[in-house]
């Protein structure tokens, strides 16, 4: 690969530097009172002089033979007197060769007269003692030292003003306040390339499918150019928090080996008016000298969100500026360079249309949550480096983690491992992993704290009601545990298994909704009135419940009708896209909806009021119970895992015949 010296780019400073040297340097050599730092001196005729040792006031004199000029230091009494007061000197002022500084200052032509008549007004005078000194003048040596004392000062200068501003203002190194427009970016080849690789990334597959072409492209350019095809100009990676967007992007620079350019959309930003454009234009100079190439821009919503939105007062100008330069950079004239744009951001919504159009992001590349199997790969990956158990089994750990991101994995394994440690285990056993599970969703455990023995029985009936719902109902997630153990802020907590879905019909959004209301449900049933323990259950009901109104459209009063608005486009909702009576309408159904659930709650309660006092109870002895406590109750749970059913008709069929192969009904197994 070609090898291009990277020279940075605009104005040098060492002008300016060299200019104010030789500016100080001139001041130096032409002034007439360098270094005097006691006070102010004052330039002063013979006569003046004479007078003044006429009156007492002279404490001595010195006398330069060689340039005739003569220094004159008052007395202590003289500077008493208000004439003379600003010529005290309250510090003992310095001069250059670090004596007392000088209070007057002329010059002589003919210095043995000057003596004469010196001495002469002595006589006259109340003070005999004053004397003129002959001193042999130093010229140089003064130079030297007020030049020595001068360039210290500016090198301070130099260091706390242009270096400490130059630090935030250029990319890592020297250059100073001209350096402000610099990108920020971090360049990563040669020997210090990135190691992450394909391998490194588990799960992601279809992503990991998509973004290798990128990789292949910048490769081996002719394989598609050969056909008439065009090298894409760039990838936007989309997701939510977590699901390896950055980690995709460091294993495709460390796949391709080539020079990857990365930064943040924040470092574009400064408090300088045009700083962000001139930083784009450096960033993509830079990669084009270095071509081929990779940028990198992670929260590219932080500079490419859609222009003119909420810009009340012109503030977003300086923003607007730094994606218009961008946009250009990406396809403009003279782009024909071998330069690849990566961005990563989880608010796809809010980016500005001309940034997603293709030429510039080509290819969207959504990083979705992991499934089971990739749940599985992720744990595979996180869990190599933890000594482990014999009971640790991966599938299990997937399956009780529906929902997590790679992120989160990675912090289930960490914290696992940090559980075992705690215990002073040897190795990370399965319960280290359920402990990480229930410490990460709710929270720590706060056994100290106090309770009422009538507060714990209403939070076991609370709890209880949840779980009897969520047994008895068909669409309802599986119960796996229940506690009255505080955990953060909770008083209580129930863990479910989610069941894996795609769609969400009506009936299951309404069997959640009942169970979410059983805890509430209970406390009525039960102790005959409720209590605030259910604002976390109402808060989620009622999100639930407008959600099937007024954007999935499973209410009849208001239809199929949709009021989401998926471009982001009315950002900050400052204008409702349906009407005052239709938001009645929707108030209204919401508050239906949950009412009619909460009475059907209360009804299967009531129904099974016996078991639900059994489950309570045995809460309040053992704090804490299993499915298993729940089978016990109730017997085996009527409804059965979709998934589960297939699974196990699989091991019958197995079971039944081990030497026959299962193949798939259709040729395609896509």
């Amino acid at each position: 690969m070609k090898k291009n010296n990277f020279k940075p780019s605009g104005f040098n400073p060492t002008w300016i530097y060299a200019i104010i040297g030789l500016l100080l340097i001139a001041f130096l050599l032409f002034s007439d009172n360098i270094g005097g730092m006691g006070g102010p001196t004052k330039n002063i005729d013979r006569t003046t002089l004479l007078s003044y040792v006429e009156k007492g006031y002279v404490k001595e004199a010195d006398l330069e033979k060689e340039t005739g000029r003569v220094n004159i230091f008052l007395t202590d009494e003289a500077l008493n007197k208000e004439e003379f007061k600003k010529f005290k000197k309250t510090d003992n002022g310095l001069s250059s060769f670090g004596g007392p500084s000088a209070n007057f200052t002329f010059n002589v032509a003919d210095a043995g007269n000057f003596e004469k008549d010196f001495y002469a007004n002595v006589e006259k005078s109340p003070n005999k003692t004053a004397k003129l000194n002959t001193v042999v003048s130093s010229g140089f040596s003064s130079l030297f030292t007020n030049l020595f004392i001068t360039l210290i000062f500016f090198g301070l200068i130099y260091f706390f003003l242009f270096r400490k501003m130059g630090a935030g203002g250029s990319a890592g190194g020297s250059g100073g306040i001209f350096s402000v427009g610099k990108s920020k970016a971090k360049l990563f080849e040669g020997d210090d390339h990135i190691k992450t690789t394909f391998k490194d990334v588990a799960g992601l597959e279809g992503a990991k499918e998509e973004i290798e072409e990128i990789v292949e492209f910048l490769k081996n350019p002719d394989k598609f150019t050969k056909l008439g095809g065009k090298i894409p100009k760039g990838a936007l990676l989309v997701g939510p928090p977590g699901t390896g967007k950055t980690l995709l992007a460091k294993a495709v620079a460390g796949e391709a080996k080539v020079p990857f350019f990365s930064l943040s959309g924040s470092d574009f930003v400064e408090m300088f008016v045009g700083v962000g454009a001139s930083r784009v234009r450096d960033l993509f100079k830079n990669a084009k000298e270095k071509s081929p190439s990779i940028i990198f821009i992670d929260e590219i919503d932080a500079i490419g969100r859609a222009r003119g939105k909420s810009n009340f007062t012109g503030s977003n100008d300086e923003r607007e500026n730094t994606l218009n330069q961008l946009l250009t950079e990406m396809d403009g004239f003279g782009t024909e360079s071998n330069v690849i744009v990566i961005g990563a951001t989880n608010r796809s919504d809010v980016l500005d249309k001309a940034l997603l159009r293709p030429g510039r992001f080509d290819r969207i590349i959504n990083v979705d949550l992991p499934e089971l199997n990739e749940r599985k790969e992720i744990f595979q990956v996180h869990l190599r480096p933890l000594k482990l158990g014999e009971d640790v089994e991966v599938e299990f750990l997937a399956k009780q983690t529906p929902g997590f991101s790679g992120a989160d994995i990675s912090n289930v394994c960490n914290e696992a491992a940090l559980v075992a440690a705690r215990k002073n285990k040897e190795v990370v056993e399965k319960q280290d992993f359920l402990d990480a599970v229930d410490r990460i969703i709710g929270g720590l455990e706060k056994r100290s704290k106090v309770i009422k023995p009538s507060e714990k029985r209403r939070i076991a009936y609370h709890e209880a009601g949840h779980a009897t719902i969520g047994w008895l109902t068909e669409h309802a997630a599986p119960l796996i545990k229940v506690t009255i153990v505080p955990r953060g802020r909770s008083l209580g907590a129930a863990w479910y298994l989610p069941e894996e879905r795609q769609i969400t019909t009506t009936e299951q959004l309404l069997d959640e909704m009942c169970m979410t209301m059983g805890g509430r449900a209970a406390e009525q049933v039960v102790l005959g009135n409720i209590s605030t323990g259910a604002l976390s259950d109402l808060e989620k009901v009622t999100k639930q419940a407008s959600a099937m109104i007024s954007i999935y459209g499973l209410n009849k009063e208001i239809g199929n009708v949709s009021y989401y608005d998926s471009s982001g486009q009315n950002e900050y909702g400052f204008s409702k896209p349906y009407s005052e009576k239709t938001a009645q309408i929707i108030d209204q159904e919401v508050k239906a909806m949950i009412e009619a659930q909460y009475e059907r709650a209360k009804q299967i309660l009531v129904e099974n009021r016996d078991k639900l006092d059994i489950l309570a109870d045995k809460l309040i002895e053992k704090e804490v119970i299993f499915r298993e406590d729940l089978e016990e109750i109730f017997g085996k749970r009527e409804f059965v895992n979709e998934l589960d059913k297939v699974e196990q008709q699989e091991e019958d069929a197995i079971n039944a015949n081990p030497e026959q192969v299962i193949q798939p009904e259709s040729g395609n197994d896509i």
